[in-house]
């Protein structure tokens, strides 16, 4: 079965909230191994968006799915929504 990845960017506005959010998300991770976390990315080609890039392996897509749509970690996506303008996808790996 293929790995599910998940990365988001977030351009932070609010950092106490993102401490906030970051408590109750890690929570949430059991399920996910965090490969890649931090504000220094090389950008390749166009422009990246925020000030923060998280990237998260899990078993497999449907298990990236069910973290992100899971009541525990929703509660804690508000607060990272309303402390930062996000972007986020899944990937499948191969």
């Amino acid at each position: 079965m293929a790995k599910g990845y998940v990365i988001i960017t977030e351009d932070i506005k609010d950092q106490a909230g993102m401490g906030e959010y970051a408590k109750l998300a890690s929570q949430t991770m059991a399920t996910a191994t965090v490969l890649a976390f931090g504000p220094v990315v090389e950008t390749l080609e166009g422009e990246w968006h925020g000030t923060q890039t998280v990237l998260l392996e899990f078993e497999s897509v449907e298990a990236a799915k069910e973290w992100y749509q899971s009541d525990a970690y929703q509660e804690a996506l508000k607060l990272r929504q309303a402390a930062a303008d996000c972007n986020g996808a899944i990937l499948t790996g191969f």
